[in-house]
């Protein structure tokens, strides 16, 4: 008997963890783009992104995780995925390959994890390549918006 595919995950890596979202989530992903700044904003609210016509809100991962912000020079790449009805960016240090999971590989949230990254994480998969830390999208823009 073989085990089935418990779900598919569009990787990527912040501050030198290893994230994953539903990849059904994922419109797609854009390298570097001009973001405009909107004032008064939540913290983690880096700014708008124009995506051929759609302004598109884009969203610090750093920030809402507290990490600290990316080095000087680096550009975050832009993993902008479907919440509800609406597209956003997620920024995100670098973007990884899609990865099939099995469901026996899943765990709650490693006790490791504290501060808001607890709350934002659904659970983590063990894998080969490493712990893939399942993000809650919904929760993570949820706190981001409330600018906690």
């Amino acid at each position: 008997m073989t085990a089935a595919i418990a779900r598919k995950f569009c990787t990527f890596t912040l501050d030198g963890q290893w994230f994953g979202v539903d990849v059904g989530q994922v419109q797609e992903v854009l390298t570097q783009r001009d973001i405009t700044p909107v004032p008064l904003a939540p913290e983690a609210v880096r700014g708008l992104i124009n995506l051929r016509g759609q302004i598109v809100t884009a969203f610090d991962l750093r920030r809402c995780l507290d990490m600290p912000p990316l080095q000087p020079g680096r550009h975050p790449a832009n993993l902008v995925i479907r919440s509800g009805s609406e597209a956003v960016s997620l920024l995100v240090d670098e973007v990884g390959d899609v990865v099939e999971t099995l469901e026996e590989t899943f765990e709650r949230p490693p006790a490791t994890l504290d501060g808001r990254a607890r709350e934002m994480i659904r659970g983590a998969h063990k894998l080969g390549e490493g712990l893939l830390l399942v993000l809650d999208t919904d929760r993570a823009l949820e706190g981001a918006s409330e600018g906690r």
